[in-house]
């Protein structure tokens, strides 16, 4: 055995279990649907989100992606940092140096945070039981520039910049809420009181330079641009697995088939076809969706439930949604609240948390994150109802 991997039976209790669940997934929906019909649907399906979906995000990450290089290399983000860190101490608990990860985990993705957890200018500006709560923080911000971009893009004209803006601003509330739960756990894990905890050292030296291109203007205008604008197509292929896998299978759940006849469902094949079970559990759930978010359908429930695994998956639902008509700018708020402060933590919060060699912390942060990206979408939905009062 190799040092460090683990080993299990070859074959062993989990094995029955997975032929179990398996077995029950695809035995219902090939009941439901016709098997030939399934295998159908979700190959057509899964050629519908790479080529029409997975390119769409890719290109407006690539943009993004040269956008957020140019408003670094020319000092934007660092005079944006200036504004906003005063007020990361008084509302997240945190050091100003914070600020960066934010900004970072903005304008790219999640795992951006731990870069700057590992180095030790930053890292030295905050106290041992703060560190884990970076976690939290950077993932409440992830690829925010990019889904916000992409909500906007799917309106009409300015029809989405409003809900889209709220929607940053529930993100916000939520990563308050993440943060300071997150933080009570990491205190008691340190054993931090208010008599030992150690002072935290100013961040503004950190704060005063930046580090730029060699070149001339134009060179480094084209060097910025070409580096972000690769790291948009990273992103993008980074996205292609949970795109095309969970939202396949999210998208077999959601939507129903293709063609009714007096009555019957009658399925064809055709991409986009399903059995339509998020929907009824939407319903059940709508006496306590309703008042939390305001989801214009049943059928919205299936965006917050991809976004836990899969923020890119989550956002290769929406257009369709808006083509049947499902959603409007209400739910718009609460998907980028939503999408942007989960931004699948379920698939990097563990691994980001065994980064910051806190693992035993990594329940914590789930639980934390939760409830975080409840209140995000709550907050949004009410902005936005206030926001409608003065309409």
């Amino acid at each position: 055995m190799e040092h460090g991997k683990k080993v299990k039976k070859a074959i062993s209790l989990e094995t029955f279990v997975f032929l179990g669940i398996a077995g029950l997934v695809f035995g219902y929906l090939g009941t439901v649907m016709g098997v030939d019909k399934m295998f159908n649907t979700i190959m057509n399906t899964a050629h519908y989100l790479l080529i029409e979906v997975v390119f769409f995000i890719m290109a407006i990450a690539v943009l993004a992606g040269a956008f957020a290089a140019l408003l670094s290399e020319f000092g934007v983000v660092a005079l944006i940092n200036k504004i906003i860190s005063p007020i990361i101490k008084p509302i997240y608990g945190l050091p100003g140096a914070a600020s960066i990860g934010m900004i970072t985990t903005y304008l790219s993705d999640n795992p951006a945070i731990i870069s700057l957890a590992h180095d030790k200018g930053f890292k030295k500006y905050f106290k041992n039981y703060e560190i884990p709560t970076l976690c939290n923080l950077g993932t409440a911000f992830g690829m925010g520039l990019i889904v916000s971009t992409f909500m906007i893009g799917l309106g009409n004209g300015t029809e989405f910049i409003v809900p889209v803006v709220l929607g940053n601003l529930g993100a916000v509330v939520g990563s308050v809420v993440s943060v300071r739960i997150m933080m009570i756990f990491t205190k008691q894990y340190y054993g931090v009181t208010k008599d030992n905890a150690a002072p935290t050292i100013d961040s503004d030296d950190f704060m005063k330079t930046r580090e730029v291109r060699e070149g001339n203007l134009f060179e480094r205008v084209l060097d910025a641009t070409l580096e972000g604008g690769k790291t948009g197509v990273e992103l993008g292929l980074a996205i292609i697995p949970g795109v095309v896998i969970i939202c396949t299978l999210v998208m077999v759940f959601t939507f129903g088939p293709a063609e009714t006849v007096n009555g019957v469902a009658v399925y064809t094949g055709a991409k986009k076809e399903g059995v339509a079970l998020f929907p009824k559990i939407g319903e059940l759930l709508s006496p306590i969706l309703t008042p939390l978010f305001g989801f214009k359908s049943a059928e919205a429930i299936a965006f917050p439930i991809t976004s836990l695994g899969s923020v890119g998956a989550a956002m290769g639902l929406v257009k369709d949604f808006l083509a049947k008509s499902l959603i409007g700018p209400n739910d718009i708020a609460v998907f980028t609240a939503m999408g942007m402060c989960w931004s699948g933590y379920l698939s990097t919060h563990v691994g980001m948390m065994d980064a910051l060699h806190v693992r035993k912390l990594a329940s914590k942060a789930i639980i934390s994150h939760t409830i975080g990206g409840m209140i995000a979408g709550i907050a949004a939905h009410y902005m936005f109802v206030l926001y409608s009062l003065f309409l």
